[in-house]
């Protein structure tokens, strides 16, 4: 697909710190297409916050001291809208959230029609990155040649979707003209409300994960014990098994347990953090993490199994393997799926410290490392962004 303009409107702001699926999809589809990603608009609980780095450029250009719209590269613009919403999770009645929610949605929409006409936008793609609410009406007022939800994760399990989360997915689903979930587990359950409805696995940003380059050991992991046991992301306590990595670390002394990656307050509070043999390293630069993962012995994933991760695509997965190196997680729907024959599975600290021992064994088998290389190359972000193309192409050849 070439020559088409895209219009993406997603929960994430585009100032994210950390590696994002929806940014490297719209990055993968602006090589060869026109896109304008919008960056969701402020309301008072996020206004709050405003002096954090996520908000930071969207106040900005809210009180004119920045630019509306920023130029990523030839083909692709972010929009910051010059306004804040309404808050609308916590209204008690689905009657009022209807009309606060509409009046937002109607409110971005129109602010919208103004971007779209300045750049000329024609017979338009519309992704909806799981913005649930603020998405959930523009198809009336952006008429778009397409309408994609896309559910990337089960972000309804959280508590700010609690009240009305549910109603209004299960609302845009069916009104989507596509719907592309990034599990089979997702998927599952949006086909009984969409049947155009597919799965849809994420990709690595290969040019970040290159396992063919050099990396210098970073200082603060030079001193840490061998073997190292690494994880790389966001430690947050919903999604990481907090009693299974104490166990883990006080079962086995012999191993470093490295996280690098901004904690929670529960993480903060944890007994892991007065355990000798284990290392908290904090957030660093997306350009640095390969070198931390270059750096480890096994990678784990230790997830929490609830609605949030069941059905959830590990994205760290595939960086993991792209590195080349061996993993253990914990036994999700897309692991066993998608990953199952490429990593070690587990459940509960006599699996893992199998899987661990298992894990570590391999280290420096080169047939290993490259078959795992191999299969994370299949989920470039270019064969991701391949597979929604033939979608959307399939669905507009049949209507």
């Amino acid at each position: 697909m070439e020559n088409r303009d895209f219009v993406i409107t997603s929960l994430q702001p585009w100032d994210i710190e950390i590696g994002s699926t929806i940014k490297n999809t719209a990055m993968e589809i602006s090589r060869h297409n026109r896109v304008l990603y919008i960056n969701t608009p402020l309301d008072i609980t996020a206004w709050r916050n405003r002096s954090a780095r996520i908000n930071a450029h969207r106040v900005a250009a809210m009180q004119g001291r920045e630019p509306r719209v920023r130029q990523v590269n030839d083909n692709m613009w972010v929009v910051d809208c010059p306004f804040m919403v309404l808050p609308v999770s916590k209204l008690p009645w689905n009657w009022l959230f209807d009309i606060v929610n509409r009046y937002n949605n109607r409110r971005i929409g129109k602010y919208l029609q103004g971007v779209i006409k300045e750049f000329a936008v024609k017979d338009f793609i519309h992704l909806i990155d799981t913005d649930i609410y603020r998405s959930q009406y523009l198809k009336m007022w952006l008429n778009p040649a397409v309408t994609v939800y896309y559910c990337r994760d089960f972000v309804i399990g959280d508590k700010y979707w609690l009240r009305h989360g549910r109603r209004e997915e299960d609302k845009l689903a069916r009104k989507a003209d596509v719907v592309l979930a990034n599990s089979t587990y997702f998927a599952e359950r949006f086909r009984t409300l969409n049947a155009n409805t597919y799965p849809i696995e994420t990709g690595v940003n290969l040019s970040v994960y290159d396992a063919s380059k050099h990396y210098d050991v970073p200082e603060d992991i030079k001193g840490i014990k061998r073997p190292v046991v690494g994880y790389m992301g966001t430690v947050n306590s919903t999604r990481l098994d907090i009693p299974l990595l104490e166990q883990l670390a006080m079962r086995c002394p012999q191993w470093s347990f490295v996280f690098v990656g901004p904690e929670d307050d529960v993480f903060k509070a944890s007994r892991l953090h007065s355990m000798g043999n284990v290392h908290f390293l904090g957030r660093k630069e997306t350009g640095e993490v390969p070198a931390y993962v270059d750096a480890f012995d096994v990678c784990i994933n230790p997830q929490l199994v609830n609605d949030v991760t069941i059905g959830n695509y590990p994205l760290k997965a595939d960086e993991y393997l792209a590195m080349g190196k061996p993993m253990v997680a914990t036994v999700t729907h897309t692991m066993r799926d998608v990953f199952g024959d490429y990593t070690h599975l587990a459940t509960g600290c006599d699996e893992y410290v199998s899987a661990l021992e298992q894990a570590l064994a391999e280290v420096g088998d080169e047939q290993l490392r490259s078959r795992r290389i191999a299969f994370a190359h299949t989920h470039s972000w270019e064969n991701s962004v391949k597979k929604i193309y033939k979608i959307i192409e399939n669905y507009e050849s049949k209507r």
